[in-house]
């Protein structure tokens, strides 16, 4: 389990909070090692987020699917952290923050 806080400046310059803070401490277990649409296709999408309500792993936004932020518009599931190898962030997307691991540093 992850202590998550809300990256110093947010992400964002006004230095907005994250009202879902307290669900981004869920680890649910990856439901697959890829993106899950894109293997479906017969592809494969980089940039891998982890949802953190059920575990949906979806390519991000730089990838032509963008199947994580889809997953978050057919949900309404707030959070997804990287599930990249060596980054340690999250997102909100509701509040539109970025978030660290707490004491840590974002990657």
């Amino acid at each position: 389990m992850t202590d998550w806080v809300v990256r110093p400046d947010g992400g964002r310059p006004e230095g907005r909070g994250c009202a879902h803070l307290p669900q981004a401490d869920a680890a649910p277990a990856p439901l697959s090692e890829a993106c899950q649409e894109c293997t479906a296709r017969g592809g494969g999408g980089g940039g891998l987020r982890l949802c953190l309500a059920c575990g949906h792993v979806g390519c991000s936004d730089s990838s032509p699917g963008a199947h994580a932020t889809a997953h978050f518009e057919a949900t309404g599931h707030p959070l997804v952290r990287s599930a990249d190898p060596g980054e340690a962030w999250a997102w909100c997307y509701v509040d539109e923050v970025f978030l660290q691991p707490h004491g840590g540093t974002p990657t």
